[in-house]
């Protein structure tokens, strides 16, 4: 079996396959982009298009370090993910500091989603809408939008995006919603919600930040994925990373690569499954052992950029799944 690139293996099944990225190791450092270009074809930026880095003054939007990644995206022939329009971390200071009233947030609303989405119409392939807007219970996360506005934001903010890009697919992004339970049945209701309000809806993202031995039941995910698709709604892995206990050992690095092979198992089954997205692709770069105590090396790659079994099992399942589709009588 010859070797390729997971893009090119990806291709070959209509897949997207992608990564978090950041705008300094592009700019810093070769290899990261080298790897990023060579492997992936979807570009998620990782902080750059949130709120508080990309409108850091009411009057003011700063826009360079997410246009150098869209750039780099274009050179590399990789398609765009726009994370995220509204959520309700990583708001600027001043957006809090401020007492606003109902009118206002409306207005804050309008101004910033029609600015951002509108400075990238045309560059970004989809974007995640609203990030996280259900609580682990199924309730609606209680979010300065939600207290300020009530649960009609959602649809404004929706309909704002394609408004300001009616090109870009609409998705919306939470967590903890990959498999089957009371957060998964609140995301699945509120996508059907906005589509019986012909809002425009496109695809539900499933992030899919999981421990090497908390990965939700397979059946229950592809049911998931199963029940969004018959709405007609794209899914997409968008922020897919499996994290191992430290000291890391041999076979954890094995259990980490069933596990990344299982999920891609899922999506390739799955009827609307159209991008799996990694949140980063090396371990040199990864947002795990600073948030996970006691956790790391999650990714693909290791901190030196060498391809671990994860990266291997993904490889070898795409070529394998291409190989079988050309059989004879296949």
């Amino acid at each position: 079996m010859t070797h390729c690139t997971l893009r090119a293996a990806a291709q070959a099944h209509g897949l997207r396959i992608g990564a978090a990225a950041a705008p300094q190791f592009v700019a810093c450092e070769p290899e990261y982009g080298a790897t990023l270009a060579r492997e992936f074809s979807l570009l998620t930026p990782e902080n750059a298009m949130k709120a508080g880095p990309i409108h850091p003054e009411p009057d003011r939007y700063e826009f360079g370090p997410a246009d150098a990644l869209v750039a780099f995206a274009a050179r590399a022939d990789m398609a765009v993910r726009g994370h995220t329009l509204v959520w309700h971390q990583q708001l600027p200071a001043w957006a809090l500091a401020e007492d606003r009233g109902p009118r206002q947030w409306r207005a804050l609303l309008e101004e910033h989603i029609t600015t951002v989405a509108g400075h990238f119409a045309g560059a970004v392939m989809a974007w995640d809408v609203v990030n996280e807007a259900v609580a682990d219970d199924g309730t609606l996360r209680d979010t300065p939008w939600l207290r300020a506005l009530g649960p009609e934001y959602l649809d404004q903010a929706f309909r704002l995006a394609h408004a300001a890009d009616p090109q870009a697919r609409l998705f919306y992004n939470d967590y903890g919603a990959e498999g089957l339970g009371a957060k998964s049945d609140a995301v699945y209701a509120l996508a059907r919600g906005l589509l019986e309000r012909h809002v425009p809806l496109h695809g539900v993202g499933l992030q899919m930040h999981i421990a090497v031995n908390g990965c939700p039941p397979l059946e229950d995910v592809a049911a998931n994925m199963a029940r969004l698709a018959g709405l007609g709604l794209e899914v997409q892995i968008t922020e897919l990373d499996v994290r191992l206990p430290v000291p890391v050992t041999a076979a954890a690095l094995e259990q980490q690569a069933r596990v990344y092979r299982d999920i891609l198992d899922v999506c390739l089954a799955a009827p609307r499954c159209t991008a799996l997205v990694l949140w980063g692709f090396t371990d040199r770069h990864s947002w795990v052992p600073t948030f996970f105590r006691g956790w790391d090396e999650a990714l693909l790659f290791d901190r030196d950029y060498r391809p671990k079994p994860a990266y291997q099992a993904l490889l070898v399942r795409l070529q394998k799944q291409k190989e079988s589709a050309r059989a004879p009588g296949a």
